[in-house]
């Protein structure tokens, strides 16, 4: 399983590009393929994007290339085309409009459909990412010609969708009517506005949080301010907040979708406690994304947390290398047990997610190697069984170690004396909003939209399966 992306904009700062690369570092943990930034001097679009991370990609030289007052941009990790220079965002594409540039986190699940229309009409597409239809949208006369060009385009594509654009004059902010994917609003002290994907890019640059941009709203910051419009239908009867952002992907210190995110998590943990408490000596996570739930479990337990694994903080997030070998070297860079910690002990496990299972299995392995005396795996989500077709790339549904087996058959797999996963309702029990707000399918099985036809990673690659 991979992550999204993550998406940083500003109008209205003479060192647009270093706050970009500030709001982009930030938010490294949500990509770490490639980086990207684009700026807008008036009268012309910079662009600069390359594999790799935001320190390798942008050195204090290679910003100085990129001038203007206005920037966005995006940190990558690919959920529809191949992971390539290429595809690397923003996109920056020019036609009859002008300069348009795009930066996008999820996935349009009618991408293919539309690809297939515009080039049934001749037109040539650059990249294999399914962003790039926004821009062949566009660019259509049709969308040209309507008094809200951008409204029409949005209406016509599906799935999920936060997006940044730059185009000469202004910043534009969206998402899609269900929200699945953050998008916030914060003012810098000078008055420069900004958006970004988490409140932690607004922390780096001492911004202030304003709000969120609203499902089916599209913000236009320029010269004279603010804009707001509306597209998608109304009424929806339920929404798509992600709640695995809330149970993995984001930043503890970011607030997302009207909850802190390490609150969140803590609650989780207690939760966890109170559905599946167990006799033991030690609760540890397995870092670092649980030591928020473990946290949580601790205390709503009244056993000891302790500290199971060393971590390395030179390695990025395994969840989100691009293959299995990668993820399993990057396991054992990044963690390693601490003998004397956890040798004769009765341990309580705590993880955020399952996902393949193997990498878990491994650092299990890891603590009998060690001598721990019992360990009890406590998993602060329930089972995933279910593939993500709004941003997220999970692996081919039938690798997930939770897809086909009983939670017996899976404690088995893993080599843990007891499993317990967080129930639905525990986890949905843990945010603000009422349960409609969130989407779970990766759990449940129930999307907030139809998918008409399952997206494949790599469906839009030329030499692929069209």
């Amino acid at each position: 399983m991979r992550h999204y992306c993550g998406l940083f904009g500003v109008f209205g700062h003479p060192e647009s590009a270093v706050l970009t690369s500030l709001g982009l570092y930030a938010q490294q943990h949500r990509g770490q393929e490639s980086a990207g930034i684009c700026t807008s001097d008036g009268r012309r679009i910079h662009r600069f994007a390359d594999m790799g991370l935001v320190n390798d990609v942008f050195n204090p030289d290679r910003l100085r290339t990129l001038p203007g007052s206005a920037a966005i941009g995006h940190v990558r990790y690919s959920t529809t085309g191949s992971s390539c220079a290429t595809n690397a965002q923003p996109l920056l594409f020019e036609f009859a409009g002008g300069q348009t540039c795009v930066g996008h986190n999820g996935t349009l699940t009618n991408a293919a459909e539309l690809r297939e229309e515009f080039e049934a009409r001749g037109h040539i597409f650059q990249t294999s990412s399914d962003t790039e239809v926004i821009i062949h949208l566009l660019a259509a006369p049709e969308h040209q010609a309507n008094p809200r060009p951008l409204a029409s385009v949005l209406e016509r594509v599906e799935g999920a969708f936060s997006l940044v654009f730059l185009f000469r004059d202004r910043v534009v902010a969206a998402r899609d009517p269900h929200g699945f994917r953050p998008l916030c609003l914060g003012r810098m002290p000078d008055g420069a506005y900004v958006v970004a994907s988490e409140t932690c890019a607004l922390d780096i640059i001492d911004a202030e949080y304003v709000r969120d941009v609203a499902p089916g709203e599209i913000l236009t910051i320029d010269a004279g301010g603010l804009t707001s419009e509306h597209f998608g239908p109304e009424g929806l009867q339920r929404g798509g907040a992600c709640i695995f952002e809330h149970v993995y992907f984001a930043d503890p210190a970011s607030d997302i979708f009207g909850d802190n995110v390490h609150m969140v998590r803590r609650r989780l943990g207690e939760a966890l406690a109170r559905e599946a408490p167990v006799d033991a000596d030690l609760v540890i996570p397995i870092p670092n994304c649980a030591r928020c739930a473990a946290l949580g479990y601790s205390g709503a337990s009244g056993l000891p947390l302790g500290r199971g694994f060393t971590t390395s903080h030179y390695i990025g997030r395994s969840f989100i290398l691009p293959d299995q070998a990668s993820r399993d070297l990057a396991v054992k860079m990044k963690l390693n047990v601490i003998k004397e910690a956890v040798r004769g002990k009765r341990l309580i496990v705590v993880e955020d997610s399952v996902v393949r299972g193997t990498t878990t299995r491994g650092k299990i392995s890891a603590l009998r190697r060690a001598g721990a005396a019992e360990i009890h795996l406590r998993v602060a989500s329930p089972p995933l069984r279910h593939p993500c077709y709004y941003g997220i790339d999970f692996p081919d549904p039938q690798k997930l170690v939770a897809r086909n087996r009983s939670v017996e058959e899976i404690r088995d797999f893993l080599g843990v004396d007891s499993l317990h996963y967080l129930s639905v309702e525990g986890m949905l029990g843990c945010v603000k909003h009422p349960q409609t707000d969130y989407c779970s399918a990766c759990f449940t099985g129930d999307y907030p939209t139809q998918i008409q036809r399952p997206v494949e990673k790599l469906a839009l690659e030329r030499n692929g399966k069209r």
